[in-house]
């Protein structure tokens, strides 16, 4: 296979990935040295980063990172990048608003306070720069030519992007019929886009063979062979989250679920906080959000199953449209030891959270964060969330590039340009 040959002509012990030391299954606990590998060799579990942070002062740490620049790479200590990761040609993303959303609580009845952490301000306008950053340095580190993915949308811009601004090939796979924003933001940099007849997880197969095959030897594929990095770049969300409300942890926090990676890397986060003494460790409740239309893990925790059963999505949500998660159970097994719940909503309700944050809040959210707002709206509504305690709510990715799913959204009127046709259009 590529990533095994790879493997074989990259001296482990030389790849410089910071405080990263070793790759731990997260089923078995095997423990293999850092490379282009992603599943257990033992039992076939999946492999994440494990760190080595002896050494560390809470005090110093604190201040290397408040004084570190305004991006991911202020937590570079925590990450698996070389010290000098912030000298690179990167795009740098992070550090995007956490929103005090005043008048969205009000609306939903929320007293303890209501913020939304808004990652459409990264440099393609989703929450995706973080991890794909991630995913370059290692890329970088074990040699690789072409920077790939499959993705939903977002993913594909965002390796686009990187890709052209590290200098390297990317050549990405989606579903053929996505969005055609999506499309168009994922082309224009230049790299090679290719559709695939069928869904995301059809798209995702077909990567994982690419691998074995000849022709993709010295490809980085950001969410297959180089996941267990790419995956730590959701961290920064927490990390960000817990600096930006001034070093503590949010009593509760609403997340969307597609692969459901970004829901255990932001738990893996906090507890990672908790443990360097950064934030004091208080309980905290995490809520994942999905689609009706694409609802498995919701599904699955609604039944009391351990195990998620695929399904074929059908969801205006196209960047949460995963219909068998990989991260699904350990979502579920989050979910249930912090408390918290897994919920969805129909497209429909969909479409009114997009509008009702951008009414409140001037915020213009792509679907993935009417699914948050929606759940978020569901979950208070059931007396599931508790509307006394400080709730962070994601936002993912940008509304322009899911104009379809808001399309009725037009003009309020059209008059004539003068003083009788405004009144007569009953606007004054």
């Amino acid at each position: 296979m590529a990533a095994q040959t790879v493997a074989r002509t990259t001296d482990s012990d030389s790849v410089n990935l910071g405080p990263a030391a070793a790759l731990s299954c997260r089923e078995c606990g095997h423990r293999v040295p850092l490379g282009p590998v992603f599943a257990c060799e033992e039992c076939f579990g999946p492999l994440e980063i494990a760190y080595d942070f002896s050494g560390y002062d809470t005090e110093e740490l604190r201040k290397r990172i408040e004084s570190g620049p305004a991006n991911i790479w202020r937590y570079a200590p925590l990450l698996p990048v070389p010290a000098d990761v912030a000298d690179k040609p990167n795009l740098n993303p992070g550090w995007t608003k956490l929103v005090q959303a005043d008048n969205l609580a009000r609306e939903l009845g929320v007293t303890g306070g209501l913020f939304v952490k808004d990652d459409s301000g990264n440099p393609t306008h989703s929450f995706k720069d973080r991890v794909v950053a991630q995913a370059l340095e290692a890329a970088r580190a074990f040699g690789f030519t072409t920077l790939s993915c499959s993705s939903t949308g977002n993913l594909a811009g965002a390796v686009g992007a990187a890709a052209a601004r590290a200098g390297l090939r990317s050549c990405v796979f989606i579903p053929h019929d996505l969005e055609q924003g999506k499309v168009v933001m994922a082309a224009v940099y230049g790299g090679d886009l290719v559709g695939i007849e069928g869904t995301y997880d059809d798209v995702n197969r077909f990567c994982s063979e690419l691998i074995g095959d000849p022709a993709g030897e010295g490809w980085g594929f950001v969410n297959v062979n180089l996941r267990p990095y790419y995956a730590e770049g959701s961290k920064t969300l927490a990390y960000e989250i817990a600096e930006q409300l001034g070093w503590r942890l949010p009593e509760q926090i609403v997340v969307p679920i597609a692969s459901g990676s970004q829901l255990t890397k932001i738990d893996k986060g906090f507890q990672e906080l908790i443990r360097l003494g950064l934030v004091e460790d208080a309980p905290y409740k995490i809520f994942g959000a999905q689609a009706e239309g694409c609802s498995p893990v919701s599904a699955a925790f609604k039944a009391g199953h351990d195990v998620v059963r695929p399904q074929k999505p059908d969801t205006i949500a196209k960047s949460l449209a995963i219909g068998n998660p990989a991260d699904g159970p350990y979502v579920l097994d989050i979910a249930r030891r912090t408390g918290g719940a897994v919920e969805d909503v129909t497209d429909e309700q969909i479409v009114d959270a997009i509008k009702l944050l951008a009414r409140t809040e001037g915020i213009f959210a792509e679907t993935a964060g009417g699914v948050t707002v929606g759940v978020t709206r569901k979950l208070i509504e059931n007396g599931v969330l508790d509307p006394s305690k400080t709730t962070v709510v994601l936002n993912t990715g940008d509304g322009l590039k899911t104009l379809d799913a808001v399309a009725g959204t037009g003009l309020t009127a059209t008059i004539r340009p003068n003083l009788d046709s405004f009144h007569e259009a009953g606007l004054a």
